[in-house]
């Protein structure tokens, strides 16, 4: 079996255990992900104990919870709450999802915190997803028309408008990418299964008229067809959505514009 070495300065060590919440009843222990790139230490797992009656249910509750309470250095990004901005991705008890959605009771014992696998790191649970952005930029998530452009808008029939379901309510959180082996080891190349999910968006949309030069850009051995069908996109996906299916649909446009 093969074996992997790690840099000596990238191997996680045991953190600093934080003081147990006084007259606490209820409380839950979390391990979290602890790195400082100005300090020059290891990354290190910090165990914090949160007063379950004192905090709300989520996980992104208790990492509020903490560092308003005990930490206030601890690093997460978080803003609508609500499941619809993405921001607050990360990996919790080994799977890529939203801190805000994700409820510390569907957790048994210790909850375990990591920023998303396989990113560069920036501080804490912040990965640095500027290259997820640029892909996502790259395939120009917006209406390309050569048309004149109507008084009032395009229109578009039940029919069609349907066919976007599944695919615009992407809110690029980045679970799915960063679950893809593909994207793990060629994320400089392959676009990954969120920028293709939103591809597949834009291609589907019949007020658009960019297809071609859509499909142009996507004809790579890498930009596409480094998908290998593993599906842990579609597992990741808080919002249920199915970036394997998507991937496939570009992969059969590709094919019909050939015959």
């Amino acid at each position: 079996m093969a074996q992997f070495t790690l840099p000596k300065n990238s191997k996680i060590t045991d953190g600093k255990t934080w003081a147990y919440p006084t007259g606490a009843r209820d409380v839950r222990e979390c391990r979290i992900y602890r790195w400082n790139p100005d300090d020059g230490k290891n990354p290190r797992m910090d165990t914090y104990y949160v007063d379950r009656g004192d905090c709300g249910p989520m996980v992104l509750d208790a990492l509020i919870w903490i560092k308003n309470n005990i930490d206030p250095t601890l690093t997460f990004r978080r803003s609508c709450r609500e499941g619809v901005c993405g921001s607050c991705s990360m990996n919790i008890d080994g799977t890529n999802t939203l801190a805000c959605t994700k409820a510390m009771a569907d957790i048994k014992g210790v909850v375990k915190i990591y920023p998303l696998p396989h990113m560069p790191v920036v501080k804490d649970l912040v990965p640095d997803l500027t290259n997820f952005y640029a892909q996502h930029a790259a395939i120009e998530p917006w209406l390309q028309t050569t048309s004149p452009t109507p008084q009032k808008e395009w229109k578009q029939s039940h029919e069609d408008r349907q066919k976007l379901d599944g695919l615009y309510e992407c809110i690029l959180c980045a679970c799915c990418s960063t679950a893809c082996p593909s994207y793990w080891w060629n994320s400089e190349r392959f676009m990954g299964p969120a920028a293709l999910l939103q591809a597949d968006r834009w291609l589907k949309d019949s007020r658009d008229e960019a297809t071609g030069r859509r499909l142009d850009n996507l004809e790579d051995p890498f930009r596409l067809y480094r998908c290998h069908t593993i599906m842990n996109c579609a597992k990741a996906c808080p919002k249920s959505l199915n970036p394997a299916k998507a991937i496939a649909e570009i992969r059969r446009m590709m094919v019909e514009r050939q015959v």
